[in-house]
Order: structure tokens, then C-alpha cells, then sequence
């Protein structure tokens, strides 16, 4: 079979396997079309659709989730990473009723907003912090009060970076984005990057990057390469945030604790609210008390839910109790050592398919070459991926059609060994397909 046969090959089993996606899930069909009738495409949140029509979810418990046909999967999606205490953790839940039951909106300040923001001071090395009701705020508010202070006009962001629904820079599509003038940056390349900085030094008011891609694929950032950051950033006046809404589960104290590296601001999101809409952004007191409200001039934050009750209770008992500094090192440890035993499967198949990431976050691509930056991903064989994620699917587990895989606190190791099973499955059963796919790129690249 030649790889042109291969590929054909390939092609026909992924159509099979929608087909078979189809014929089992009617229930989140006919959802799909009555969801269209009141909202664009049936759809509210852009990540959750695929082709020919979403999962739909009917309820949680633990690591596991059941759809509206009554198939159940193990959760390896973890919503996205903001999922890590799994779903209806006893604490959390003990947690938020209590905060119901003393009145949900006080319209006051609150005695849970010290204590959380005491906790994440604490945790990230923060001297301020902030609340704010999504990631997607915490990294606007951050990047607006750079230019506040800087008096500058432009913002260094890095090709595939997502900050947010209005700072996306993954591809086309960009129209929506905040009208802040970018200055797009190659990921992990100090050489042009810093080029840019210098050319840019006059107008850049901030600097902000993921220490890890997330949603650009789980692709870690070398040391060097935010080394560089730091000491550029401070040598020209701009401002260094750190996203790190998806990347501050990988340690105890996030991923500048590891890489030894703080930056001006870090905003924050996701699991910290404790499964509840959340998200904040801290640093430096000399930058963040331009919000005291208590100084001339101070600068205006507003947000009704900014200091909501259950996202402030939730938050609160899930980073004290239950993501200890303790439980954060074991999570992404058990990460590492299935990232591992993924890949050598990969290795020993020789398949065109490895898996990216830090710690508790992966994410699966086709391709066998290095993944340093979103670009490395232009030759990654996407029906490969599909052919996977419907593969899942059909096994009993939920990741993202896109490849991208969150551990949560509920996955035990009989989980982790049926992924990796499941896996294995999936390698021999298209071994002859994968094989020559690999050995034609491998030419290619040769060539």
C-alpha cells in the first residue's frame, strides 16, 4: 500500500467512525438541532463544537460523565484544565452551600475575598491580586494597566497564543480581538524576538506570554527564552505578565516557581474559582496599587460578580483543602509518567503521534517531528487526530477534538491505565496505515 493508498485508507476509516458516532448518539443529534433554532450553530462556547454535532452532557460524578444517550466516559477533558477537582467534590459542595445559605449577593465587600486572595498571594508569590469574573478579563485588565502606566501604545504577543476570547492569536480569525496594536512574536525564538523587542523598545508597553501554550497545543517554553523576557522587559520599561490561567496548576506555585522567573503581573482563572466563573491578575504592588481606591486618581475596576460568593467560596476551599502544594506535585507527577508512557507507545508503533505538555496537561499530535512552537505543527496529520479522539469517544473516553487532555484529582490509576490501553488499541489497529504515513513524511523530509 503506498502512502497516497494510506492516506485514502485513513480518510474512509475516519468517515466510518463519524458514521458510528452518529448511529450511536440520536439524543445529541436531535439536541444539536433544537439548540440551533435559539442559538448560531446550537453553540455558546466555540471550543465545545466538532463535526457532525457535540456530545451532549446530561451529568458528572467523580471522573466520569454521562451524555444524554446514556453512554458514560471517563473525563479526561477536566473543562479544559478549570475541572481538576472533578465533578461535585464533597468539600466544594460544602463549601458553596454554605456561602448560599449566608445570601448570594451582598452588594458589600466580603470576608471570603481576603482569605482568597490571601491564599493566591501566598501561593504565587503574588504582593497584590485582583478578582475578575473569566481568564479573558484578568488578561485585559492586565494589559490595560500596563498602558496606563507605561503611557505606551503596543503589546508583544507570540504566534498561537490564546489569552482569551478577545486576545486570540491561533490562526485566521483575529478580527474580534481587542483593538490594542500587537506586535506577534515567533514562540521560543529569543533571537527574532528579541530583535523585535529592540526594534519596538519606545512603544511596547507589556510583554505578555504562556510559560506553556495551552490551548496552542501544550508546547512548553524554554528557560532561556523567558530568561530572555525578564531581562529585555526590564531593560526597555515594559511590562512582563505571565499567563498563567491554564499553566498554574503544574506546581505548586505555578510555573515561574519551577522556572525560577517572576514576572510584573500573572493573571490567573480557571480551577481557581473552584469550578465557578473566575479569574484575577496580581504582581507587583508598585503596578497594582494604582487601583486603591483610597489614592487620588486611583484607577476604576468595576465587575458585579468580581467578588462573587461562590466562586470566592469555592476558590477558597478548593486551593486550601483540597490542591494543596502537596497534591499539585502528585497530580502533575502522575502526569509526567503518563505523558511518558504514551509516547513510548507512539515510539514503538513508529507512528506519526506523540503527546506535548507539562505535568497534568497533554495534548496529542500527529507529526514525529520536535514541537518547539505552533509552526512546528503545520505537517501534524489531522485526520490522525480525528480518527483518534472519535476512537476515544467510542472506548468510554472524553478528551477534546482537538487532542487536549486535563487530569483531574478523581482520575485514579485504573483511569490512566485504560487511556494508555486505549491508546495501545488504537496503534495496533492502524498500524499498517499509520506506519507508511510516518515513513512517507520521514521521505519527505529526507528529500
Amino acid at each position: 500500500m503506498t502512502s497516497s493508498e494510506s492516506q485514502t485508507a485513513l480518510t474512509e476509516l475516519l468517515e466510518a467512525a463519524k458514521r458510528r458516532f452518529i448511529a450511536r448518539n440520536p439524543r445529541s443529534a436531535e439536541h444539536q438541532l433544537i439548540a440551533a433554532r435559539v442559538m448560531p450553530g446550537g453553540n455558546t462556547r466555540t471550543v465545545l463544537f466538532y463535526e457532525p454535532f457535540p456530545l451532549v452532557m446530561a451529568r458528572g460524578e467523580g471522573c466520569r460523565l454521562w451524555d444524554v444517550d446514556d453512554h458514560e466516559y471517563i473525563d479526561f477533558l477536566g473543562e479544559f484544565t478549570a475541572g481538576i477537582y472533578g465533578h461535585s467534590h464533597p468539600i466544594i459542595r460544602q463549601a458553596i452551600t454554605a456561602a448560599v445559605d449566608n445570601g448570594l449577593s451582598l452588594a458589600s465587600h466580603h470576608v471570603l475575598e481576603a482569605r482568597l486572595a490571601g491564599a493566591l498571594c501566598e501561593r504565587f508569590a503574588l504582593e497584590r491580586v485582583r478578582f475578575t469574573n473569566s481568564g479573558t478579563e484578568a488578561t485585559l485588565m492586565a494589559l490595560s494597566l500596563a498602558r496606563e502606566i507605561t503611557r505606551r501604545p503596543k503589546m508583544m504577543v507570540f504566534e498561537g497564543a490564546y489569552h482569551g476570547s478577545l486576545l486570540n492569536f491561533r490562526g485566521a480569525g483575529r478580527t474580534l480581538n481587542v483593538p490594542f496594536e500587537f506586535v506577534m512574536a515567533p514562540y521560543n525564538d529569543s533571537t527574532q524576538t528579541l530583535e523585535l523587542l529592540q526594534r519596538h523598545r519606545s512603544e511596547l508597553a507589556a510583554v505578555m506570554v504562556e510559560p506553556m501554550l495551552g490551548s496552542g497545543g501544550c508546547i512548553a517554553a524554554s528557560r532561556e527564552f523567558l530568561g530572555m523576557l525578564r531581562e529585555a522587559t526590564e531593560q526597555i520599561g515594559a511590562v512582563l505578565v505571565f499567563d498563567e490561567v491554564m499553566t498554574s496548576r503544574l506546581a505548586p506555585g505555578g510555573l515561574q516557581a519551577v522556572l525560577g522567573i517572576r514576572p510584573d503581573l500573572t493573571t490567573l482563572g480557571k480551577y481557581l474559582g473552584g469550578g465557578s466563573s473566575f479569574g484575577a491578575f496580581g504582581g507587583r504592588a508598585a503596578l497594582m496599587d494604582h487601583f486603591d481606591p483610597r489614592r487620588p486618581g486611583a484607577l476604576p475596576h468595576a465587575g458585579t460578580f468580581n467578588n462573587n460568593v461562590i466562586s470566592l467560596a469555592a476558590g477558597l476551599a478548593g486551593l486550601t483543602q483540597v490542591y494543596t502544594p502537596e497534591q499539585a506535585e502528585a497530580l502533575n507527577r502522575r502526569g509526567s509518567e503518563l505523558r511518558e508512557r504514551l509516547n513510548a507507545l507512539c515510539r514503538q508503533a513508529r507512528a506519526p503521534l506523540q503527546f506535548t505538555g507539562i505535568g497534568s496537561l497533554l495534548n496529542a499530535h500527529a507529526t514525529t517531528g520536535a514541537i518547539n512552537a505552533p509552526r512546528d505543527l503545520a505537517a501534524a496529520h489531522h485526520d490522525i487526530e480525528g480518527l483518534l479522539f472519535f476512537d476515544l469517544v467510542e472506548k468510554g473516553i472524553y478528551t477534546a477534538r482537538r487532542g487536549f487532555i486535563a487530569l483531574s484529582l478523581a482520575l485514579g490509576a485504573a483511569e490512566l491505565d485504560r487511556l494508555v490501553a486505549a491508546v495501545g488499541e488504537f496503534l495496533e489497529a492502524h498500524e499498517s496505515q499509520l506506519t507508511r504515513l510516518s515513513a512517507a513524511r520521514d521521505a519527505a523530509r529526507a528529500a
